[in-house]
């Protein structure tokens, strides 16, 4: 691949993995569209690994936290916050990494990877975000995080096993709905991303370490680096734009998205 080529890959899963509008669908659209043949697991591997060390670093404190108190979990005591965060974030991705190995098991995760399916399902969860963002409360902060609502956005975080419906946009659905404030719901959901994106991503290097070559790796490094830059940035713009705005402008794109999607796919 032509290193304009994997900076336009690495661009697109930075900024598109933690706003609401799907890494995955873009990524699979992108060779889709233009005719190149998918990037493949080594390079998805790569741009999971740079936008998982923007999502800790953003969110260091919170993380630090959670690794601290795993410490204590794993001693089988939840006495601390950061014991209760991690036991929460647990919980949260268990859902997803048993609907995900179902999935592999199958086969569907290929059969999923079409237009089609992209188009419907970011027209259809960009609508349900919206609805949620409109009608969900803002009571609730991420230090009210309790084990049954952990457990329900993680339900609803496995259902972005499904290309184009957005991880993090299908968990910040979950988190208004159940009444967290946008950037509490958003803290939440980022922070359910670091144990999913290694699991994902454990999971996939398996697959790719018997091919791996010093040109994969080159490639691997230059879009980790890309991704992670891109992905810091979005970051910073989506958790500063929420304190005065909705997702409605999100929705919007995905709406518009989806629907043309939608008429490539069927025409």
């Amino acid at each position: 691949m032509t290193f304009t080529y994997l900076m336009i890959l690495a661009l697109i899963q930075g900024v598109t993995e933690f706003l609401p509008i799907s890494s995955s669908g873009h990524l699979i659209l992108l060779p889709n569209l233009t005719g190149h043949e998918d990037q493949g697991r080594i390079i998805d591997v790569a741009a999971h690994v740079g936008t998982l060390g923007a999502v800790v670093l953003y969110f260091w404190s919170d993380v630090r936290r959670a690794v601290i108190g795993t410490g204590r979990l794993v001693q089988g005591r939840v006495d601390t916050q950061g014991a209760f965060l991690a036991l929460c974030l647990a919980i949260a991705t268990v859902p997803v990494i048993l609907a995900g190995l179902a999935l592999k098991l199958t086969g569907l995760d290929e059969a999923m990877r079409s237009t089609a399916v992209i188009g419907w399902t970011m027209l259809l969860f960009g609508l349900v975000l919206y609805w949620a963002d409109k009608r969900g409360a803002q009571s609730k902060t991420a230090e009210n995080w309790s084990l049954k609502d952990a457990l329900i956005m993680g339900l609803w975080q496995a259902i972005a096993l499904i290309p184009g419906t957005s991880r993090s946009g299908i968990t910040i659905t979950a988190a208004r709905q159940l009444g967290y404030a946008r950037t509490d719901a958003a803290r939440l959901a980022m922070l359910m991303s670091i144990p999913t994106i290694i699991a994902a991503g454990t999971l996939s290097a398996l697959d790719v370490i018997a091919d791996m070559d010093l040109a994969a790796a080159r490639d691997g490094a230059i879009v980790a680096v890309f991704s992670f830059v891109a992905a810091l940035a979005a970051l910073v713009f989506m958790m500063r734009l929420l304190r005065s705005v909705s997702f409605t402008p999100y929705v919007i794109y995905r709406v518009i998205l989806g629907s043309v999607l939608l008429i490539i796919a069927y025409s």
